[in-house]
């Protein structure tokens, strides 16, 4: 999902339609044009010019109607209505792990919450890819390669795939980590604010 702008055409579509939802708003509310430009400081005239299309809509000239109606300044654009932002993930049980897929679409970089219990010893595999760990509760156990280390929550790991890798609690409790995975090549880049 990208943040690009509508098409041109889309923008003028929208655009020519606030004039109607202006009047239909204003008369619904038995307002006239000398009222609402008494309550906004906008001209009569260019009220009615905003009404019939004959004048753009701008932001110095929705902003007060919006105010004046007590109305969010969405429903005088038209503007689509946004999805709901949550995702419900399924709890997966995997390995006896519990994973809670995070990312909607498939392909690309992937997101995983996985709760992991005790268990055996470590039997690092190998496989294509680039993954990136956060630990959010307990301690997780990480063997890479030749590095065996112990994370603690708020700390995070990244390698490649490719190199034997194992990860668990470090003691008898379960841990609590995001997993972030891509294809191998497509790492993990974070933005960090520099001190000083």
């Amino acid at each position: 999902m990208t943040d690009a702008p509508p098409p041109p055409d889309a923008a003028d579509d929208v655009l020519g339609k606030v004039g109607e939802r202006l009047r239909h708003l204003r008369t619904s509310r038995g307002a006239t044009l000398a009222d609402l430009a008494h309550a906004t400081g906008i001209s009569k005239s260019t009220l009615s010019r905003l009404e019939s299309g004959q004048r753009r809509p701008s932001l110095e000239l929705l902003l007060p109607i919006a105010r004046a109606h007590r109305v969010p300044l969405d429903e005088l654009v038209g503007a689509p209505p946004v999805g709901d932002p949550r995702i419900r993930p399924v709890p997966v049980r995997r390995n006896g792990m519990t994973v809670l897929p995070l990312t909607q679409q498939p392909g690309g970089l992937q997101a995983y919450k996985m709760i992991i219990p005790p268990r055996g010893e470590p039997d690092p595999r190998t496989h294509t890819g680039y993954e990136w760990l956060y630990v959010l509760s307990g301690r997780l156990r990480l063997v890479l390669a030749d590095h065996d280390v112990v994370l603690a929550p708020g700390e995070a790991a990244e390698f490649d795939t490719r190199l034997p890798h194992w990860f668990g609690p470090a003691g008898d409790e379960p841990v609590e980590v995001l997993s972030l995975f891509g294809k191998q090549g497509e790492q993990i880049h974070m933005r960090t604010r520099r001190k000083g």
